[in-house]
């Protein structure tokens, strides 16, 4: 089954006289399995890329497909299915419902497809276990650190086992250490539940765990990009086989 497909997307804002080309031009596919660390400047259209791919805009132009479908053809419902079953949206604002422990706020997609509560409590535990909060289960946002509201957003994109993973600066709020669990917990997901892996990011470190890095400049990939994780990474290098 194909994975992520961008092909000549355009996606351009209007502000105030001036057009602003966020996504301008882009192709580019992202295969099952496959890990891409997306770099580039404030500004230069990575994240709306990822509202692209997830389903959450639609392009001015080109298309965008996700498993051989065409995202801008999906109706309301259908878009809103694919954002709960095959996508895993981890975005830099962690979006937590207040007031609510940690364990449901990560089963509120589950919560949304009908899996009962209890369930979807019992499919979570094990992902905020993975990410370090299994100790912090019923802490409301209000009782976390940034970095812990950061893996309970984690826990919530990756709950459904989705097919494709849209990071936006996941380990933008961590330390070192968490950082690199979860670029490998991130990586691991790619490789052995074959989901498409896109990360924008900072991190130095993520180049060296992906498969590919690329370089996002005014809306454009850039071509000069490097196509190899870095072999003296011992994460990369166990990848690699």
């Amino acid at each position: 089954m194909s994975g992520l497909e961008l092909r000549d997307v355009v996606k351009h804002y209007r502000s105030g006289e001036e057009t602003v080309r966020a996504v301008d031009g882009v192709t580019l596919t992202v295969a099952p399995g496959e890990v891409v660390a997306l770099y580039g400047p404030s500004g230069s259209g990575k994240t709306t890329l990822l509202l692209l791919a997830a389903g959450l805009i639609t392009p001015g132009g080109g298309t965008v497909r996700f498993g051989g479908r065409d995202l801008g053809a999906l109706s309301d419902e259908q878009a809103a299915v694919y954002q709960r079953r095959d996508v895993g949206f981890i975005s830099q604002s962690f979006d937590l419902l207040p007031g609510v422990p940690a364990i449901d706020n990560a089963a509120v997609k589950l919560l949304a497809d009908r899996v009962p509560l209890a369930a979807a409590r019992r499919e979570v535990t094990p992902w905020l276990e993975r990410v370090g909060l299994g100790h912090r289960l019923h802490h409301v946002p209000a009782r976390l650190s940034g970095g812990e509201r950061q893996r309970v957003a984690i826990a919530r994109a990756l709950a459904n086992e989705p097919r494709l993973v849209l990071a936006d600066e996941p380990t933008g709020n961590l330390d070192t250490r968490r950082g690199e669990e979860v670029l490998e917990l991130l990586m691991r997901i790619g490789r052995e539940r074959r989901a498409a892996v896109v990360l924008v990011t900072h991190d130095p470190h993520a180049a060296r765990v992906a498969d590919r890095t690329l370089t996002l400049r005014d809306g454009r990939l850039d071509a000069h990009t490097s196509e190899q994780p870095a072999r003296s990474d011992p994460i990369a290098v166990a990848r690699r086989g």
